[in-house]
């Protein structure tokens, strides 16, 4: 699968929708995102990133944040491709 082109992303400020909330449970040691239906245990990654759907940060400075994190760099392609499959999922608007 291609990843998204970057231009569709750069000014991006992903958030949750409002039906959704993510928190950390320590008893799954993971954040989950819970939702009314139910609740998705997310992996750490997964996690990372939504952490950082607030709508106040453009995708850009999200992915620099993480890279920082992680202390690695490239990670653009797999963040563009997480959103598109959280926003297919119904997380983000």
């Amino acid at each position: 699968m291609n990843a998204p082109h970057p231009d569709h992303y750069a000014s991006l400020r992903p958030h949750l929708r409002a039906m959704f909330r993510l928190q950390w449970e320590d008893a799954q040691d993971a954040y989950v995102l819970l939702y009314p239906e139910g609740m998705v245990k997310l992996n750490p990654s997964a996690g990372e990133i939504l952490a950082r759907c607030d709508g106040t940060r453009e995708l850009d400075d999200i992915i620099d944040e993480l890279e920082d994190l992680f202390s690695v760099s490239d990670l653009a392609a797999d963040v563009y491709r997480f959103i598109d499959h959280a926003r297919q999922r119904g997380w983000l608007d």
